[in-house]
C-alpha cells in the first residue's frame, strides 16, 4: 500500500521514493513498488553531478505544492532508492494530496 512508504518525522514526512533518472518525462508518483516499499518517481535529468537529485527535489515539491526548500534527500544521495523529507506537512496531509 503507497501510504506504507510515508514514515512521520519530528520535522515533517519521510517518503520512500525510488527514482529512475533518464526517463522520457518527468512523472511523480509513478506507481508503487511493493517490494521495495517505494513509490516510484521518473525524472529526465541523468544521474550525473547531482542533477537528478535537483529534479528529484523539485518535482517533489512543485507536486505536492510546498517550496523546494522544504523538500530535502536525508538518504540515498547516490542511490536509485531514496529517502525525502517534507518539512512540516504531516503523513495524513501528504498522503491526501499524493493518493487523492
Amino acid at each position: 500500500m503507497m501510504a506504507d512508504a510515508l514514515l512521520e518525522d519530528r520535522k515533517g514526512t519521510i517518503l520512500l521514493i525510488e527514482v529512475t533518472a533518464g526517463a522520457k518525462s518527468d512523472l511523480f508518483p509513478a506507481g508503487y513498488n511493493a517490494w521495495r516499499n517505494a513509490i516510484g518517481c521518473r525524472v529526465t535529468a541523468p544521474a550525473v553531478n547531482g542533477k537528478a537529485n535537483k529534479a528529484v527535489i523539485g518535482l517533489v515539491s512543485s507536486t505536492i505544492g510546498v517550496p523546494s526548500s522544504a523538500v530535502s534527500i536525508v538518504a540515498g544521495l547516490t542511490s536509485a532508492q531514496k529517502k525525502v523529507r517534507i518539512d512540516g506537512v504531516t503523513k495524513a496531509q501528504l498522503a491526501g494530496l499524493l493518493f487523492s
